[in-house]
């Protein structure tokens, strides 16, 4: 999301799908967006709450979302999102290549099909789980057979009970204060100087939101994404040291 061009195009594309949603009383999905294209929608979200809306995942605080326009209460019904989990493992475990998010995204990508139909990848233990429009859900399980030199099988996860949970690692670190630049370098090792460079870059997000603003206070709970780098929880209050720094416990996603 570079070029101004798409960027307008995007925006075009999510008045029309709020302009069809009012207008026909129906509900509209947008594919899945990543955080720079759900940072486009926030730009316009006064502009499209005449036709409400709606964002999903497939799970709670998933990065890549789908957005539904449609309010339920003027409709008089719901629908779901159309969103599916496939369940995606070895053949044979004992002979599998360490599989990694890279490699499974890579997979999928080899197939050709467009990003905006696949959502989030959870991996655990060679396994991947991964979130998709349910109008490509077929193809996938039909095609994706290989994953490096892997070969792989595709099914229709039944339950969100079979999706692994993320288990984050938590920290414990000491930091001046609770401005957001103080915080990446402190969880990612950083130069205060190359910290606030991704903030100039527009490579980080705090609660599913651009921010551009180095010194913006990180609040207990709220989610920051680095891109390239991971992203983290706040977990806890801060708690001051003797020394009058902030002793603060943060939940590390890898």
């Amino acid at each position: 999301m570079q070029d101004g061009k798409e960027i307008q195009q995007l925006k075009n594309r999510f008045h029309d799908l709020a302009d069809k949603a009012f207008g026909q009383g129906c509900y509209t999905f947008t594919g899945f967006l990543g955080l720079a294209e759900q940072e486009v929608f926030w730009q316009e979200e006064n502009s499209l709450r005449y036709a409400g809306f709606s964002l999903n995942g497939g799970f709670e605080n998933a990065d890549r979302v789908v957005v539904r326009f449609g309010n339920p209460e003027e409709l008089g019904y719901e629908i779901p999102f159309p969103i599916v989990c496939i369940q995606v493992s070895p053949l044979a475990r004992k002979f599998a290549d360490y599989l990694s998010h890279r490699d499974f995204l890579g997979a999928l990508m080899n197939l050709g099909i467009e990003r905006s139909t696949v959502g989030d990848i959870k991996v655990k233990e060679n396994q991947a789980y991964l979130f998709c429009l349910d109008s490509i859900a077929e193809f996938i399980c039909a095609n994706l057979e290989q994953v490096k030199h892997t070969h792989v099988k595709c099914s229709l996860a039944q339950t969100l009970e079979q999706i692994p949970e993320e288990e984050p690692v938590r920290k414990g670190i000491h930091v001046p204060s609770l401005r957001a630049d103080a915080l990446l370098a402190r969880v990612y090792d950083l130069s205060r100087e190359k910290s606030q460079a991704l903030f100039r870059t527009g490579k980080v997000y705090i609660s599913g939101r651009l921010c551009e603003n180095p010194s913006r206070q990180v609040k207990c709970g709220e989610t920051v994404n680095a891109r390239g780098f991971g992203k983290f929880v706040l977990a806890g209050e801060p708690r001051e040291t003797k020394k009058g720094r902030l002793a603060l416990d943060i939940d590390l996603y890898l």
